[in-house]
């Protein structure tokens, strides 16, 4: 798709899609109120600049017009962007286009291609998702493309607890402060299936969903919309590794979350069992949205399964994995040893 987007589109760049050249603000200036000085709000994350958003919108709240709080949001995101820009290097550039904003040094070709077709995804994701996925009130879909996986590990492990091990990614959406969606610099076709991922992440943000739900449905969305980019897997052995792998005690892990963090196994696993249940419980479209709407990940959704899909997720596992019903699979969240993740990586 990008490949295409690349030779219909281009040479010839929409207006909007031209570079925005990096010069960082210092404050960020709005009506009625005194400029936000941007020195006390940047912050390090190991060595790139991060903005303090829970100050930058307490700043917004005291706007009195409510027309320009949409207004600051975004001015306070391009500002972000350009000094990000500057801390990455020269060859770095922010284009806009569309509702999405771009930072990176691809060449321009490529980058009006990548912002092509992140519009045209988030429009093929309200329409695969309708009901259940929208786009937020304020701000632009925000994407940062590392160069290298040693830049991108840099600028997520932030967003990590020290220590530990977690997971090899290629892209995520970070939720924190401004959600926004980070990748590296890879091969057209390995990017497609990423932006279609995390944009769907970005599209049911507003939803307190459990992490297999959210993950799910962005599993789903993205073999959808990027079929080419997604090789079919051998369902035997597939089937043989969970019901070798999966127990009462890990799916616990599966209903709170940590086993998508975890490596290796948990994780391809966790992905492929989330993949499983949402395609099983969207069959039928319209019971399966008010379920999604009802979700909660405080009890990984079994209370709104109960009640919307009159199923029990527990006993929806057993029978995916050929297995008997037992009520030890249910979530249990007073076994919960780590708070219960929403999803969006």
């Amino acid at each position: 798709m990008l490949r295409w987007l690349i030779s219909r589109f281009l040479p010839t760049p929409s207006a909007d899609a031209a570079p925005h050249q990096a010069v960082p603000a210092t404050q960020i200036e709005a009506p009625a109120v005194e400029p936000l000085v941007l020195a006390s709000v940047i912050q390090d994350a190991n060595g790139l600049p991060v903005f303090d958003w829970q100050a930058i919108t307490h700043w917004i709240a005291r706007l009195p017009d409510a027309a320009d709080h949409a207004s600051a949001w975004s001015t306070a995101e391009r500002a972000w962007l350009d000094h990000m820009c500057v801390a990455l290097g020269p060859d770095f550039r922010v284009r806009e286009h569309g509702t999405a904003l771009l930072l990176s040094n691809l060449e321009p070709v490529v980058a009006q291609a990548t912002l092509n077709y992140v519009n045209k995804s988030l429009q093929r994701i309200l329409h695969v998702l309708n009901g259940v996925a929208e786009t937020p009130g304020w701000g632009h879909d925000l994407v940062i493309v590392f160069k290298d996986k040693e830049s991108y590990y840099r600028y997520v492990a932030h967003y990590y607890p020290d220590g530990g091990e977690y997971a090899e990614s290629s892209g995520m959406f970070i939720q924190k402060g401004c959600g926004h969606f980070v990748t590296m610099a890879a091969d057209l076709q390995a990017l497609e299936p990423i932006i279609v991922h995390e944009l769907t992440h970005a599209c049911v943000h507003h939803l307190p969903l459990p992490m297999w739900l959210n993950e799910g449905l962005a599993v789903n969305t993205e073999q959808r919309l990027s079929p080419a980019a997604n090789p079919r897997p051998d369902l035997p052995k597939l089937h043989a590794r969970h019901q070798s792998f999966w127990n009462a005690e890990r799916i616990q892990s599966f209903w709170n979350g940590q086993s998508f963090f975890d490596v290796g196994p948990p994780n391809e696993l966790s992905y492929d069992l989330a993949r499983l249940l949402v395609a099983h419980l969207a069959a039928d479209w319209n019971a399966f949205r008010d379920f999604v709407l009802q979700a909660s990940h405080e009890d990984a959704g079994a209370q709104a399964a109960n009640d919307g899909l009159d199923v029990a997720l527990g006993a929806l596992v057993c029978a995916l994995l050929d297995r008997e019903p037992s009520p030890d699979w249910e979530p249990a969240p007073a076994r919960w040893q780590t708070v219960p993740g929403r999803g969006g990586f």
